[in-house]
């Protein structure tokens, strides 16, 4: 993803750990798999993770120096 630094620049920094960093799309940035707004962007750095969702929420997928990106999207 070639735009990743400036993409995580602009976003809410809410977790970070080993395993996994979370950011809060609070402008309001366009998901660059779908084009629309997304809600949380999570980069998975560890080799194996798990998401425990708490609701039904639609997930894009991309890609950056090998780390899953997931960008979510609530119902």
């Amino acid at each position: 993803m070639e735009d990743y630094d400036e993409l995580v620049s602009s976003l809410t920094p809410r977790q970070e750990s080993d395993s996994v960093s979370i950011y809060q799309n609070t402008v309001g940035l366009a998901c660059p798999a779908c084009e629309e707004a997304f809600d949380n962007l999570i980069v998975c750095k560890a080799e194996f993770n798990s998401l425990e969702l708490d609701f039904a929420m639609d997930i894009c997928t991309a890609t950056h120096d090998g780390n899953p990106l997931l960008f979510t999207h609530k119902h």
